[in-house]
């Protein structure tokens, strides 16, 4: 989490509505209320009680991210990240599009919710492209052969 967290140094710039500040903190925004914390503290305790593995997800910067889904615009549950004294807060939606592999130029145009549902139903880009790196030699070769079928097939009608 530590290259997708954002650093709240100064190492990097302010972000509109997501970071403020000459040292770039994470808007006070992204913090979760009291009522809703303690209502998915109680929660993640109720289910826990009972064996059940349903709750929250809280991440430090060393830490490793839980998978980032199209619903996290509706509570941030799934990925909480701790700020040591006080509520988590949710990712701002820079660090859901570094989770996906999006680079920190990508453009966000939309609402904090359309781009967690979008991240959330986004796909991997850096996953994608090794598959496509890995599956391009063997596509190809397929293709030759077909191509060589095809033209082993225009000799023999000639």
């Amino acid at each position: 989490m530590k290259d997708i967290l954002h650093s709240q140094t100064g190492e990097e710039e302010p972000e509109k509505d997501y970071t403020i500040g000459k040292k770039a903190k994470v808007n006070d925004k992204y913090i979760l209320s009291d009522k809703l914390w303690k209502y998915l503290y109680d929660y993640a305790a109720k289910h826990k009680a009972k064996g059940n593995g349903f709750g929250y997800g809280k991440v430090t910067k060393n830490d490793t991210a839980r998978t980032l889904s199209a619903r996290y615009y509706k509570d941030g549950s799934e990925i909480l990240v701790s700020r040591g004294k006080g509520n988590p807060r949710r990712l701002t939606p820079r660090e859901c599009a570094r989770i996906m592999g999006y680079p920190d130029d990508f453009k966000i145009p939309v609402s904090d919710t359309q781009a967690y549902k979008q991240f959330g139903n986004s796909v991997v880009v850096p996953v994608i492209e090794e598959i496509a790196r890995i599956m391009k030699p063997h596509i190809m070769t397929l293709i030759e052969e077909e191509e060589s079928k095809v033209h082993q097939y225009a000799l023999l009608q000639a």
